[in-house]
């Protein structure tokens, strides 16, 4: 029989109940803890603090606190990555962030979802949809990305955009739900 976070991290219905998942989320709390309380930190012992957390950190990659996750674990950052001010990672399963991508504050990237049929909610069963954030991606301040979305290389996420499809490398997107735009100049 598997477990509640093999589930989780196959993308399958599960309950957040359990000791992995209890333990994970107070590793990950404990870790919030100390980043978030870490301001004036520089920019290397930033990264060693995401090191110890993330899946993956490259080179020059960079959040500023406050920053909140499920579990960090499933968060990978490419090189030169920026997460400005207050961000929320939900990451019951993968968030890929490309490298030389910058996201405003206040910007929250879900990967948990839950099941549309009201006895399943009952029950506590949720599941999880990868984020996919390509290289060079801009994702304005208060944009919100829902489970399963994949972004391409180059595009643009208006501020405050509710972001709920597929983005394609290179456009504009803005608005609730996000709708392209031509590109400005």
């Amino acid at each position: 029989m598997r477990s509640e976070k093999e589930k989780m991290l196959a993308g399958e219905l599960y309950v957040a109940t359990g000791p992995e998942i209890a333990a994970d989320a107070a590793r990950a709390s404990a870790w919030m803890d100390r980043f978030n309380a870490s301001v004036a930190m520089s920019a290397e012992e930033g990264h060693a603090l995401l090191s110890e957390i993330f899946a993956e950190v490259g080179d020059g990659a960079r959040i500023r606190p406050p920053f909140h996750c499920d579990y960090g674990s499933n968060i990978r950052l490419g090189a030169g990555a920026f997460l400005n001010f207050g961000c929320v990672v939900l990451d019951v399963v993968e968030v890929t962030i490309g490298a030389g991508t910058q996201i405003g504050p206040g910007v929250q990237i879900l990967t948990a979802d839950h099941p549309r049929d009201p006895a399943q909610r009952r029950e506590g069963l949720e599941f999880g949809r990868p984020v996919r954030i390509g290289d060079n991606v801009w994702i304005g301040g208060g944009a919100i990305i829902l489970p399963g979305v994949t972004i391409g290389d180059d595009a643009i996420i208006g501020a405050g955009a509710v972001v709920t499809r597929d983005v394609a490398a290179g456009a504009t997107v803005v608005g609730n739900p996000a709708r392209a735009v031509a590109p400005q100049g």
